[in-house]
């Protein structure tokens, strides 16, 4: 059996995702917090829910492999926002949020999970080109793939999991793998 250390991997991916995210990971990894996504308080309503996932989903949709979705990403922000966003954070990614479900019913009549993929994808465009709710989309984006890579199902399904690696090799045929490895 493999030890599957998400601590490592939170470390690691807060190297590789610059400042945004630092200040409430830090506090994540300095805590001894019990492995999961299981938040100390509820943060989303069933709607707020729905929306953050299908906004995972469109970040990283299933295909030959699981999505964010099943990947339990939308847990994992509600986790984040919870136990280890201050109460700024927490209220600007909300407000955030509540101005991506204005823009759908301004836009479209509609909530955002109601949505087609393509006017999911064109609403999210807009978010990140003009900025709506300051950085919200580029902010739950980096979770997203943060939640996802430091999963089990992105470490070992998405990439190929080697958990002690094995001699370098500089010609590898990474072209036939076609995926990352991860360790």
């Amino acid at each position: 059996m493999t030890v599957f250390d998400r601590r490592g991997l939170l470390a690691t991916a807060t190297a590789l995702l610059g400042a945004e995210l630092v200040m409430p990971l830090g506090r994540a990894l300095a805590a001894e917090a019990v492995p999961g996504f299981a938040p100390s308080q509820v943060q989303f309503t069933p709607e707020q829910r729905a929306q953050v996932s299908a906004i995972c989903e469109r970040i990283i949709p299933a295909t030959d492999t699981p999505g964010a979705t099943a990947a339990g990403v939308p847990a994992f922000i509600e986790m984040m926002l919870a136990d280890w966003y201050s109460s700024q954070e927490r209220d600007d990614f909300l407000n955030g949020l509540g101005i991506l479900e204005g823009r759908s019913w301004t836009q479209y009549e509609k909530t955002f999970p109601a949505l087609t993929a393509e006017q999911q994808d064109a609403l999210l465009t807009i978010a990140l080109q003009e900025h709506l709710g300051g950085d919200f989309f580029n902010h739950c984006k980096q979770m997203t793939i943060l939640g996802y890579y430091t999963s089990e199902i992105g470490c070992r399904q998405e990439r190929v999991y080697v958990p002690v690696p094995g001699h370098y090799d500089g010609k590898y045929p990474y072209a036939q793998v076609k995926r990352v490895f991860s360790s």
